[in-house]
């Protein structure tokens, strides 16, 4: 008789109660085994790497480098690895952004266990799966042929967009709020959005961020706040 080939699932969440159930539900089937766990990113590229798993099932907000990220260098390094994200995140834009990042399928953490199963077994033979719960519409636009993959960009709405390239540019909470006409509360709201979404925190990483995908170019700069930036130094 053939031996059964099981699928070798890495769990990478930073709550250690969900990933005991995660591992407990994965060993219970003939078919799967829970080969390694991470509490956060940095831990769930090395274990990728190391255990070479069929499947990580990828949180998007973890400590101190988000899922995004953290999907695109696993990916990068393991290309034969497919990641199918877990989350509880059920925006369109996060869906967007982990597709786009290079993750086979999404699952929100509220489905029942045999659909996260189902997921499981679909990405692993090579097909997308994105959980049932999200709108036709969406579901529909995932899956069309397009010529252009959005970037993790595309996880932005418009005002969050705005907001990062004010920060790039040096703006202060304040002065983006002034700027914008919102209150101070509200920005920091999105920065607090972008930060989860994107997995960076720190201004030189969203400067990076913003001038990779083009949403910030050198004469963008503001002269009256790299001046009062170079005054502070």
């Amino acid at each position: 008789m053939q031996k059964l080939t099981k699928i070798r699932v890495l769990i990478v969440d930073d709550h250690a109660v969900l990933r005991a159930g995660l591992r407990m539900l994965i060993d219970s089937q003939k078919d799967m085994t829970a080969v390694g766990e991470a509490a956060d990113g940095d831990e769930g590229v090395l274990q990728a790497v190391a255990l070479r798993p069929d499947v990580v099932l990828m949180d998007i907000t973890l400590p101190e480098r988000g899922g995004l990220m953290v999907t695109e260098q696993i990916v990068e390094k393991c290309p034969g690895i497919r990641v199918l994200a877990l989350t509880m995140h059920e925006d369109e834009a996060f869906v967007r952004g982990m597709l786009a990042a290079g993750a086979m399928g999404y699952v929100v953490k509220r489905s029942a266990d045999l659909e996260l199963l189902d997921a499981i077994r679909t990405v692993f033979r090579g097909k997308r799966f994105v959980d049932s719960r999200l709108s036709g519409a969406m579901l529909y636009e995932m899956f069309a042929v397009k010529g252009k993959q959005p970037g993790p960009e595309a996880m932005l709405s418009g005002r969050e967009r705005t907001v990062l390239v004010m920060i790039a540019q040096g703006y202060t909470n304040s002065e983006t709020a002034d700027r914008l006409k919102l209150s101070i509360k509200t920005i920091e709201t999105y920065r607090t959005r972008i930060s989860e979404k994107l997995g960076i925190r720190s201004r030189p990483e969203l400067v990076h961020f913003a001038i990779e995908c083009g949403l910030l170019t050198p004469e963008s700069f503001v002269p009256e706040v790299l001046n009062r930036s170079e005054h502070k130094k």
